[in-house]
């Protein structure tokens, strides 16, 4: 009998989910409220992508006060958490930090590195790792001056990694914000001035048919502009270009009835490793609180697909 699920596939708050599929065990990460122990960053883990057990907060807090979308990478035996953290709830002092563990479980103490430095703000780390084995990182910046038809606003950078813990410094830029769809917010007060902000962030890489699609999520994160996209080029670094029609979001938006500002997803493989799934956050329809969903991602002629967001019952993976 064909086993099937249902959206959100945990009921708790777990945004900007993110799942290391290692030794054939799922484990999800995600923005929440940290746990009684003072210890941060909710992990979960699972054996289907369907059925989640928690585990528990993974996260020796740094002394920040809030923690933002983990990415975590294994190389060499280690687990490498990528993370951001700040004193304010919204602003510009988020700086992306660096954890280690010996186990996906954790606890993950941070290594004291600060990744970028010379940003006031950064945030959304996603290590990726090319078939020649080179770690890269995709990160978001803000950018403050208008180009082309670029936005002010969030965007999407990517650099080499020299090793685990040490970027070599050299960032090219992915993806501005560049779409009416993409505002953030208008008339908003930042680094003293007043923009009308726009925002990409979010990334996650695919490499598919020997071209790397970098996905993002665009708009505001708490509204029904939220969605997501993607560029595509020939090098993790770029350049990238925009695909035709992406006046909004092309791989996943808002759906009434059903799911408001689906996004900042991640990506893994089913169980048996045929399939690939979008994993992604959405907010219900009451915005009650962003819950963690999956979906089947297929291809057609480079493009990549999904029903999502789906609410209805459908095969699992």
């Amino acid at each position: 009998m064909q086993r099937t699920y249902q959206n959100p596939v945990y009921p708790d708050t777990m945004a900007d989910p993110f799942v290391l599929k290692h030794e054939g065990v799922y484990y999800a990460y995600g923005t929440a409220p940290g746990g009684a122990d003072g210890r941060q960053i909710p992990v979960l883990r699972s054996t289907d992508l369907v059925e989640w057990e928690p585990l528990g907060h993974c996260l020796q807090p740094n002394g920040g006060a809030h923690y933002w979308a983990p990415e975590v990478a294994t190389h060499g035996g280690s687990f490498y958490m990528y993370y951001s953290s700040g004193s304010a709830p919204e602003g510009t002092d988020q700086q992306l930090r660096v954890a280690v563990a010996d186990h996906p479980a954790g606890p993950f103490t941070d290594t004291g590195h600060i990744l970028v430095p010379d940003q006031p703000f950064s945030i959304d780390a996603h290590p990726f790792r090319d078939t020649d084995g080179q770690w890269y990182l995709f990160y978001c910046v803000d950018f403050l001056e208008l180009e082309d038809d670029h936005r002010v606003g969030t965007g999407i950078v990517a650099d080499r990694l020299l090793d685990m813990t040490t970027l070599a410094g050299d960032p090219q830029v992915v993806v501005r914000p560049h779409h009416d769809w993409h505002v953030f917010r208008k008339g908003r007060t930042m680094y003293g001035r007043v923009f009308d902000w726009h925002t990409v962030e979010g990334a996650s890489v695919l490499h598919h048919d020997g071209k790397y699609y970098c996905f993002y999520s665009g708009g505001a994160w708490e509204k029904d502009n939220y969605g997501v996209s993607y560029v595509v080029a020939d090098h993790p670094l770029g350049p990238y270009r925009r695909p035709e029609g992406g006046h909004e979001a092309l791989l996943m938006r808002s759906r009434a009835g059903a799911a408001i500002g689906p996004g900042h997803n991640s990506f893994t493989t089913s169980p048996d490793g045929s399939q690939t799934w979008i994993v992604y956050h959405a907010w219900d329809v009451a915005q009650t609180t962003r819950r963690m969903c999956i979906d089947r991602l297929q291809w057609k002629g480079g493009v990549p697909l999904t029903s999502g967001p789906s609410h209805e019952r459908q095969p699992a993976p």
